[in-house]
């Protein structure tokens, strides 16, 4: 496994790659590697024949009061993983190589990109998605992989790709999970021991969220009110926000129709801001698997 930490030397490698008609998959990341993400490499390793995951914490997704100086870096420990994962090259550039000078050029996926997380972290996917088109144009990928944990991330980097034609397939994976139900993230280890145990009423709520859908409840509001209720019995959870939208594009819904939808929770348990999502579908209709293809 190869690692490059500056941009010309890895557009040289790939290139010739590329000339040879290699099929190139990309795995964005900012570190702290979880089995999260190496189901990420492992799916791109199964489909293309050279993977390439960059790791970089990327600043400006993050606000003034957030942890970008608090989040754990360590490179030679995320590269072992990738190269037991399968990946041909790490890509880790410096601030400096990706930014040299502050960026006049942006990407705004606009509402979407305001809405949901985009609400409790202004400006986080302006800068997920200048990020992410960089890096398109630096790896040149004939697909990248994301996880579907960020269903909004995914969205909006599916609705960024289609708006710009930029050519490369996204491919979402599924949400990989602790055994008790935890999403895997890297914020993970910093919570608490006692916010730890807490933290898993945020599947059991989406557990109860979807059997009431696929039990044929069609209120939203209904299904919302219980979810909050189950939350809300948990007193180190902050609910910072709870939706249940259309799975296909994140449209507000009031009603279950016959097209799948997610529930998307954002909540902080202490300092930590975690973030969980699941489809769900009503008895007569089937989930979209597009988000998995």
């Amino acid at each position: 496994m190869q690692i490059f930490d500056r941009i010309a030397d890895l557009r040289s490698a790939l290139e010739r790659s590329r000339r040879a008609g290699r099929t190139i998959g990309f795995v964005p990341t900012m570190g702290a590697l979880h089995d999260g993400h190496l189901a990420l490499i492992e799916r791109a390793r199964g489909e293309c024949d050279i993977v390439v995951v960059s790791i970089f914490v990327n600043p400006t997704q993050f606000g003034e009061s957030e942890d970008f100086a608090l989040y754990p870096r360590d490179l030679g420990r995320d590269s072992a993983l990738c190269e037991r994962s399968g990946a041909d090259i790490v890509f880790a550039p410096p601030v400096d190589e990706m930014y040299p000078r502050p960026m006049e050029t942006v990407v705004s996926v606009e509402p979407l990109g305001s809405d949901l997380i985009g609400a409790v972290r202004p400006g986080h996917f302006r800068g997920v998605a200048t990020v992410v088109s960089k890096l398109f144009n630096i790896v040149g990928p004939h697909r990248a992989y994301f996880g579907e944990k960020d269903f909004q991330q995914l969205t909006i980097i599916r609705r960024m790709v289609e708006d710009l034609a930029s050519p490369v397939r996204i491919v979402g994976v599924a949400t990989v999970r602790e055994e008790d139900g935890l999403a895997m993230s890297s914020r993970n280890v910093r919570l608490t021991p006692e916010d730890r145990v807490a933290s898993r009423v945020l599947s059991q709520a989406l557990d109860l969220g979807a059997r009431m859908i696929e039990g044929g409840e069609g209120d939203v509001e209904a299904v919302l009110s219980a979810m909050r209720g189950l939350i809300a019995r948990e007193p180190r959870a902050d609910l910072a926000s709870l939706d249940i939208r259309s799975a296909d594009g994140l449209a507000p819904i009031e009603t279950m129709g016959r097209e799948p939808v997610v529930m998307l929770i954002t909540a902080r348990f202490g300092k930590v801001l975690l973030i969980d999502q699941r489809e769900a579908a009503a008895p007569h209709a089937g989930i979209n698997r597009k988000m998995a293809s």
